[in-house]
């Protein structure tokens, strides 16, 4: 490989504070199943996230990308190498803790949208509040806040079978920025949106990722998006194959 493309492979800045991570991946691998018939999802994978930045990861589908930000957000627990997450290493937390820990710093997007069906949007959206302790009514309130920032602030009301796919994704963006989490991890958040939509969408996590202090990663096919990123890592085969600073660097 020349020297002209080398930057754009680099997995993260060796000479970055520490301090300044929201994420350090190390030799990070994963695998589904038991023997001969285990598949790795992720093969080593080393990564470094700076705080304050909006940092994606595409790649075909199967390629690990999922699997790794469930281990970013302590979903999952890797079977071999570290992550640490603002400094804290959840696969050694006890199981309370790492709970307590998500609930706290953790915001999570989930491509299934996930959402509860007895519960109205505004009360979908509330749940990291209330689990959080916050009463209940200021926490309704709040999440009407957020729903009306991402566009459906007159369907707080409805319950996720009166809403369409767009909408109960927009609930889902507004549940993961409710408590004003250090960390946001999102998994195809523009999937199910229209063009127009889902600028406006990207365009509120990029404000969001504005506080120094706040992270997006977020997995994404919609190359509409990829604009908005302040790097964008390319994943195959359970490997991170390239880190660049703009969508025209990546390779196809």
């Amino acid at each position: 490989m020349s020297n002209q493309t080398e930057p754009a492979v680099n997995v993260g800045n060796a000479a970055t504070n520490a301090a300044e991570l929201a994420v350090k991946c190390s030799g990070v691998a994963k695998g589904y199943g038991v023997d001969d018939s285990k598949i790795m999802a992720l093969r080593g994978v080393d990564l470094e996230v700076n705080k304050g930045e909006l940092f994606m990861l595409v790649g075909p589908s199967g390629c690990g990308k999922t699997t790794l930000i469930s281990v970013i957000a302590g979903i999952l627990d890797q079977d071999a190498g570290s992550c640490r997450v603002y400094e804290h290493d959840l696969l050694h937390m006890a199981g309370h803790e790492k709970v307590r820990y998500r609930a706290r710093n953790i915001g999570f997007v989930f491509q299934a949208y996930n959402l509860l069906p007895a519960l109205t949007a505004a009360e979908n959206a509330a749940m990291p509040l209330i689990i959080n302790g916050v009463k209940r009514k200021e926490a309704v309130k709040r999440a009407s806040e957020i729903l009306a920032e991402v566009g459906i602030g007159d369907r707080t009301n409805a319950l996720p079978a009166q809403l369409s796919g767009g909408q109960q994704q927009r609930v889902a963006i507004a549940r993961a920025l409710v408590h004003n989490p250090r960390l946001i991890v999102c998994d195809e958040p523009t999937s199910a949106l229209d063009h127009e939509t889902g600028a406006r969408v990207m365009e509120l996590l990029k404000r969001v990722a504005l506080d120094h202090q706040r992270t997006l990663v977020i997995v994404t096919h919609d190359a509409r998006i990829f604009s908005f990123a302040d790097r964008i890592a390319r994943m195959d085969d359970g490997r991170i194959e390239q880190v660049v600073n703009s969508p025209a660097q990546l390779e196809h």
